[in-house]
């Protein structure tokens, strides 16, 4: 049994370092971390962007390959959730709360405060606002989760693994997996997973305070912050003890209909025509400039340098430090699904629908600010969203339903982070016991209010994308891994010949 929870114990003490230290010297570890961090991204972003785009490149050659066919389980498993609940719940845990908080502040700010081409203000600044903004929430995005989740997924269900980050490696590491080496890399990403979690914690109850405060004038501090994440913990317990096919699954579906309640609110009492056409147009310059922005690293402006290294290589390591928590719940959620299947679904459905959302949200609130009407940039992130809506019809409504979207988001998240670590640090059980998951659940809780306190949350944030780059190497072995596994087992099924699935199986 102490065997079993070696990973946990390990992981609480790494972890219980870090939040000590993040309590006693917030500054001085946030200036370090941050140091570190701007040199991560001044000499490896050429590494971010081709490791990413090979990742993409793989992902995207699976869904037209013969093995597309290979399911991630027995060949004639059914699937555990509907495509629609699938679909819903790894959006959940995939994105959810970004969108809200970015939805509107990120391709306002691209537009009217910092360029990625060096222009603001102008027609032709609205067009790479949100085309940057596809290509930081799109495809390369969920290309970095699909490819984890599908390692994970394949060699588990396929063959029978832990459902474990290091099991995906044992083609190439192979028994030093089972030592080590490999309670190395799950303590690694148990860290990785709760740097992530509980940074969401922090900011997500920050924006909740936001919103609250722009519309109620209540005002915003530590206390309110602490009450919000209080009551979001108490919730979210209450769903991880329902387990997985009632609490995350209910709450996901919730959350996508709440999510297209609010999508048509914008969309119809926005600037409908406006919206449609600025998400055709961008879709396409999008597909046509995907390769160049790809690989964009400006190494002869600095100006334009600085800006992909706060916003590109920042999402890409941002996008692979939360691979692990992602990528085993999409995993742990995909059986049954086809390797054609899991990759198209997972890379495509949630790229169009954010594409859509951005189009609608930060369409809006450009339009807004390119008419003189309102100044919706000068508003902090957390803000801007309500900003909008009280230039549009029924602000009130709107408003209340994105906070209710916020926590809901905010309360699957929690959740499906709480489940992940279970599994992370109980050898991979399907079923983590509650007191594991209530273990993490208030671990989270803490390290969230304690870190909002002493202004020690940037530096946690900061060693989430340090974390990054010993990962994305993780990342990379995942890959090779899963292509040399899927290679021996088309030659072992004569791929390209398969007639019947009980030549698959």
């Amino acid at each position: 049994m102490k065997q079993r929870y070696i990973v946990f114990y390990i992981s609480v003490f790494i972890l219980s370092l870090l939040v000590i230290a993040g309590i006693i010297i917030p500054d001085p570890l946030e200036k370090v971390t941050a140091n570190i961090q701007t040199f991560f991204s001044n000499a490896f972003g050429w590494y971010y962007l081709i490791i990413v785009s090979i990742i993409t490149v793989i992902c995207l050659y699976l869904i037209i390959s013969p093995v597309g066919r290979i399911k991630l389980g027995k060949q004639d498993e059914k699937p555990e959730f509907s495509t629609p609940t699938w679909i819903a719940m790894l959006f959940s845990a995939g994105m959810g709360i970004g969108l809200v908080f970015y939805g509107t502040s990120e391709p306002v700010s691209h537009y009217a405060l910092s360029s990625p081409t060096g222009e603001v203000g102008t027609d032709q600044a609205i067009k790479d606002s949100l085309r940057f903004t596809f290509f930081h929430w799109g495809i390369h995005a969920w290309s970095i989760y699909a490819i984890v989740a599908l390692a994970i997924a394949y060699f588990h269900f396929r063959h029978k693994k832990l459902g474990l980050i290091s099991a995906t490696l044992q083609p190439i590491l192979g028994d030093k997996v089972n030592g080590v080496t490999g309670k190395a890399i799950d303590v690694f990403s148990v860290l990785a997973t709760v740097l992530g979690v509980a940074t969401s914690l922090g900011f997500g109850a920050v924006q909740i305070n936001g919103g609250l405060a722009y519309l109620f004038d209540i005002p915003t501090n530590i206390w309110i912050q602490f009450i919000i994440i209080a009551i979001v913990t108490v919730l979210f317990l209450i769903s991880a003890w329902s387990g997985l096919g009632k609490g995350i699954k209910i709450l996901s579906n919730a959350n996508m209909l709440l999510a297209a309640a609010l999508f048509l609110l914008m969309f119809f009492f926005g600037p409908t025509l406006f919206i449609l056409q600025l998400f055709t147009d961008t879709i396409g310059s999008y597909i046509e400039q995907l390769p160049r922005m790809s690989f964009r690293i400006s190494p002869l402006n600095d100006d334009i340098r600085g800006w992909i290294n706060g916003w590109t290589i920042f999402y890409w390591a941002w996008w692979i430090a939360w691979s692990p928590f992602v990528g085993i719940f999409i995993a742990r959620v995909s059986k049954g699904r086809s390797i054609r299947e899991f990759v198209f679904m997972v890379l495509l459905v949630p790229s169009v629908v954010i594409f859509l959302w951005f189009s609608a949200f930060g369409g809006s609130a450009i339009l807004l600010e390119h008419n003189d009407i309102a100044e919706i940039s000068s508003l902090s992130a957390e803000e801007s969203l309500f900003g909008v809506f009280s230039n549009y019809p029924l602000p009130l409504v709107t408003s209340i339903t994105a906070i209710i979207l916020i926590g809901s988001f905010f309360i699957t998240s929690a959740d499906s982070g709480t489940y992940v670590l279970g599994m992370m640090t109980t050898n991979g059980s399907h079923n983590p016991g509650n007191k594991i998951k209530f273990t993490w659940g208030f671990l989270l809780s803490a390290i969230a209010i304690a870190l909002l306190y002493t202004g020690g949350l940037q530096a946690l944030q900061n060693m989430m994308i340090i974390a990054a780059l010993p990962f994305s190497v993780i990342m990379a072995l995942m890959a090779f891994s899963l292509v040399k596994g899927l290679r021996e087992e088309a030659r072992e099924l004569g791929i390209g010949r398969i007639k019947s699935r009980k030549e698959l199986n």
